[in-house]
């Protein structure tokens, strides 16, 4: 079982967020808290297995709540707030939150499949401990890259991904003279907010990507909730974006292997591909893709990864040029690059 807390300070959402869990039997609703401060003194007293957390609460913010929480015990937080509220979301990413929602997610609209997705989800996040520290490690080269032309930079990302985001961008020099695509795993259809919180940390322009835009060197593209990204090729010069509404792959859409695929197709060796942070195996294949294709492969290694999980598929592929703790990444992408 898993033992959830539930801290909202409304009752009507609490109830929402309840009814939703118990529709799983691996859920345990072991107590509820109506603000940060009785959240805080529960979270520590029943030491549950799972917190979902509201951010604008009377008395203590979910901010608060989890930072003072996170200083005393590990415990796996999700955050479930208003669209209203959504670049808070992406602040509790760095207080040591794992996931967020959109509370507009919990309505009697949610597809079954969305709704397996959510639980598959949250019993994954719920064995999650603790954050891992950041490594210094020396990174492990598996092939050397040739030295060539390059023209994107396409990168993928989950669980933990906007902090692991926040970080490589604060690293990136902002004159780095490609574009980046990111698929960032994101159901919470909080897109365009997490664009303008990831633009802060960066000197790059950071926007969702649009239907038929060319890509643009200084400018970071993210794909938007619930669509496949593809990179396709346009006229000798040019590739392009473009949107499909094909199913999910490995249970994600947008799926970061429909992104690398396409850009392999589309680029060949002129591509390097990124794989962060994140559950389960999607870019896995998409790695391949861009080695079959003759581009250049890297992954984050698994002591700077919050979980293990998609860079440690894509290295076991055999397809992965370099494994790297994060923040010895955009010093080797601007070398591969310059």
């Amino acid at each position: 079982m898993i033992n959830t807390l539930i801290v909202d300070d409304s009752a009507l959402v609490r109830g929402i967020i309840r009814d939703f869990l118990e529709g799983d039997s691996e859920f345990k609703i072991i107590g509820e808290a109506a603000d940060g401060e009785e959240g805080v003194q529960k979270i520590l007293s029943l030491n549950p297995d799972l917190v979902t957390m509201d951010v604008q609460m009377p008395k203590m913010s979910g901010l608060e709540a989890i930072e003072t929480v996170l200083k005393k015990i590990s415990v796996p937080i999700v955050v479930i707030t208003s669209l209203d509220t959504a670049k808070i979301a992406y602040e509790a990413t760095l207080k040591g939150a794992l996931e967020f929602y959109s509370k507009e997610t919990f309505t009697s609209s949610l597809s079954p499949a969305k709704q397996q997705q959510i639980y598959e989800t949250l019993k994954r996040i719920s064995g999650i401990k603790a954050a891992k520290k950041v490594s210094f490690a020396e990174p492990v080269l598996v092939k050397q890259p040739e030295k060539r032309q390059i023209n994107t930079v396409v990168l993928a990302s989950s669980t933990g991904g906007p902090k692991a985001l926040s970080q490589f961008f604060s690293l990136l020099p902002g004159d780095f003279p490609v574009p980046i695509v990111i698929v960032q795993h994101n159901s919470s259809g909080f897109d365009k907010n997490f664009a303008q919180w990831l633009d802060t940390f960066t000197a790059l322009n950071v926007k969702l990507a649009e239907e038929g835009e060319i890509p643009m060197p200084g400018t970071v593209y993210i794909a938007q909730t619930d669509k496949h990204l593809m990179l396709r090729s346009g006229n000798a010069q040019n590739c392009y974006l473009c949107y499909n509404d094909d199913e999910p792959e490995n249970n994600q859409k947008p799926a970061a292997d429909v992104l690398f695929r396409t850009a392999a197709d589309s680029l060949k060796k002129s591509v390097i591909s990124v794989v962060l942070t994140g559950m389960g195996n999607d870019g896995a294949a998409g790695t391949q893709k861009i080695r079959e294709m003759g581009g250049i492969t890297l992954a984050q290694d698994e002591e700077s990864s919050l979980i293990y999980g998609m860079p440690k598929a894509a290295a076991e592929t055999g397809c992965v040029d370099m494994v790297l703790p994060l923040e010895r990444i955009p010093e080797e992408l601007v070398r591969l690059i310059k």
